[in-house]
Formats: structure tokens, C-alpha cells, sequence
């Protein structure tokens, strides 16, 4: 098959670029993969770099006039490759790819939308896209599903895809190696301290300073034996402002965008993702607990679906840092059990999270579109 990828993100992307990318690399040595992003981003330089797969740089967004010739240019390409599948991962591609593929004549495109947030449109647009650009929806977990069961998605084909992670990269690190991991991220003078960590980003969204307060919240005795690390983009003046106003300055590390986050995660203890909307399945959730690392996670849209409550991770109420509190209070009074707990984790992972689970779903419905296709023009035939 010949696959299109596109993603409207400008800059890093978040679990857009890495759900796109895992999908690429495990399909390119069998299927002819293209991915369309803007020029930049990082799903642009990091598909460049991917053996077997080719790029092309468009802006899905801007005003009128770019708009108009970006679908003109996108539009002569697409019916210059003619894919059979056409994968879009957001409102603005979806959108795009719409316009740009109207009137195919005898070449028609199979759609396939992922949904990665829980956040749904109820504007006429998204009615467009739902009716008149969408064969196959895939929910990355089932409160994604749920969310578009009551959507104008509800009459696609809905199919619970969830993220895969790569079990043979993410592995929980040895004795050594998390020692050399703590020694690089960690300042001499927090060393030895418990490290409790995310990778999910520093968006408003995900909510970090909630642990941030969390561990201020602790008395004194336990809050000296917490560093908090953080990984992604620096945080915002506002955000650092408010780190200062909790006094946690000197108990908190940002280390910046990471292209490969292993060696940040092996000097984890605890991880964490306390997102307080917007939130899916989470890649950073996955990439932790297949590293061994029990989470914390909030009761925010599909992240309860990846933990079991007290035997590989815990769950919190949204923005509730003394919630979070306790939980690290339970853990500082008897950290021995996060052996058993990041072991769970682990086995959690190799049972749930495969990344050839998660291919071989998606391939299958590019299969099952391509089959039931038709050569006309582009409407939507719900099961």
C-alpha cells in the first residue's frame, strides 16, 4: 500500500509525532510511506532521518491566501502519488486533505482519522469531515471512543487502537545503568533523593506544577527527600514564577526538549502524568511503565486505562496536589515497594502496550478500507 501521514503541528508535536513515527518505521519496509508536516517541526526532521520513508513539507495552517495555494499545491501532489490511504491525525490536515481530495474522480482515497484528544468540535466543519472525509476513526483508548460516540463521528467506523511502545527499546535499566542515569540528570547536592519524574511535557495541560506543589506540601523531613525532573520545552515565566512562590526552586530540574529520553527515564523512581484535560492514552505514561517505573497519573480523559490503582501505579483526582501528596508520603514511608510496583509496571507493559499490537490494529484497518473501497465518489459508508 502507499501511505500518506500528515500532521498540522509546527513545532515538537507531542504524541502526534511519536504515534506517527512508530507507525512509519514499522510499516515502511512493507508499504510506501510519504509523512506531511510543516517544514521544521519535528516529525518533518525526524522522518527525514527514517530509512525508507519520504517527506513533503506543508503548512496546514496560516491565513487565507496560504491557505488557499497550500491546498492547491497539496492537491496536485496528492493526485499526482494517488495513495490508498491517507492517515490524518488532526482537524487542520483532516480539513485539508478534504478540500484537496474533492471530485477525485476514479481515484479515491481511503481516510483514516485518529483521534488523539478529547476535545470534539461541533461546528460545521468537523460535521464536514465526520459526513464527507472519514472512512475509518481510530480511538487511542476508550474514553476517546466513548467521546465520539457521541460526536458527529459516531457514524464511522470507530475501532480502539491503543499506543504500542517499543518493549525492546524501553527497557527497565540495570542497577549501573540508572546509577550513571541519576548521576547525569540529578545536581550532587539532590543526589540521593527520591526522583520523581514525567516526560509528558511542560503544556498547561499536563499540569506538572501540581507535583511541584505536591511536594511542598509535604513536611519538612519528607520534602527534602524529593527531586522533581522534568523533560520538555522550558517552562514559562509564569510557570517558573510559580515554582518560586512554592520555595521548590532548588528541588526542581528541567532538562529541555530530549531527542531520546531513555537515559532521563532510567533515573526515575516515580513518574508521573497529571494532565488536567485534553489527555488520551499517553505515550509518556507507556514509555515509563515499560522502563519499570510505577506512575501517578490523573483521572483525566484515557489515563486511568493504563494503571491499576496501588499494584503498577496510582490514580488521583484532576488538579488535586495533596492527593498527590499522600501518595508520596506512601512511597517515601516504604519505598522498598516500588520494586514490585515497577516490576508490575513492566509486565503491564509487555502485556498491554506491544508495538506490534498497536501496528498490526492499524494495518488491519488500512486493509479493511482498501477492501471495502470504492472507485467514486468520497462518502462515508457506516457498518
Amino acid at each position: 500500500m502507499k501511505i500518506l501521514y500528515t500532521n498540522f503541528h509546527r513545532g515538537d508535536g507531542g504524541g502526534h509525532t511519536t504515534y506517527i513515527l512508530s507507525l512509519a518505521r514499522e510499516l515502511s519496509g512493507a508499504h510506501e510511506i510519504v509523512i506531511a508536516a510543516p517544514r521544521g517541526s519535528r516529525l518533518f526532521e525526524s522522518a527525514v532521518a527514517l530509512p525508507g520513508v519520504r517527506t513533503m513539507p506543508h503548512e496546514f495552517k496560516g491565513g487565507l491566501l496560504k491557505t488557499l495555494l497550500g491546498l492547491r499545491r497539496l492537491r496536485a501532489f496528492l493526485r499526482r502519488e494517488q495513495f490508498d490511504i491517507i492517515h490524518v491525525n488532526g482537524a487542520a490536515d483532516h480539513r485539508a486533505c478534504m478540500f484537496a481530495v474533492a471530485g477525485s474522480g476514479a481515484w479515491r482515497p481511503v481516510l483514516v482519522y485518529s483521534q488523539h484528544s478529547d476535545r470534539l468540535s461541533r461546528s460545521l466543519g468537523a460535521l464536514a469531515r465526520a459526513k464527507l472525509a472519514t472512512d475509518h476513526v481510530i480511538c487511542v483508548c476508550d474514553h476517546t471512543r466513548k467521546k465520539l460516540v457521541e460526536s458527529y463521528f459516531s457514524g464511522c467506523r470507530l475501532h480502539v487502537i491503543r499506543n504500542g511502545v517499543d518493549l525492546d527499546r524501553f527497557v527497565p535499566p540495570s542497577r549501573e545503568e540508572r546509577m550513571t542515569a541519576k548521576c547525569c540528570w540529578i545536581p550532587t547536592h539532590l543526589a540521593g533523593r527520591l526522583v520523581v519524574g514525567s516526560n509528558a511535557g511542560t503544556a498547561e495541560y499536563k499540569n506538572w506544577p501540581d507535583m511541584v506543589e505536591a511536594v511542598s506540601l509535604l513536611p519538612a523531613v519528607l520534602r527534602s527527600q524529593v527531586v522533581v525532573l522534568i523533560a520538555g520545552v522550558l517552562p514559562s515565566d509564569a510557570q517558573r514564577a510559580r515554582v518560586e512562590a512554592l520555595n521548590m526552586r532548588n528541588s526542581v530540574v528541567f532538562t529541555g526538549l530530549l531527542d531520546d529520553v531513555r537515559s532521563f527515564l532510567a533515573a526515575l523512581d516515580v513518574g508521573f502524568v497529571v494532565s488536567s484535560k485534553i489527555e488520551t492514552i499517553s505515550f509518556a505514561c507507556r514509555e515509563m511503565m515499560a522502563m519499570g517505573i510505577p506512575v501517578i497519573v490523573s483521572d483525566a480523559g484515557g489515563l486511568p486505562e493504563n494503571v491499576d490503582n496501588g499494584h503498577d501505579g496510582w490514580i488521583v483526582p484532576i488538579q488535586d496536589p495533596q492527593a498527590i501528596a499522600s501518595v508520596l508520603t506512601k512511597v517515601l514511608e516504604s519505598p522498598t515497594d516500588l520494586v514490585s510496583m515497577g516490576l508490575r509496571a513492566r509486565q503491564k507493559a509487555v502485556q498491554e502496550f506491544s508495538i506490534g499490537s498497536f501496528v498490526s490494529s492499524t494495518q488491519e484497518v488500512y486493509l479493511r478500507g482498501k477492501a471495502s473501497s470504492r472507485k467514486s465518489t468520497w462518502i462515508v459508508r457506516p457498518d
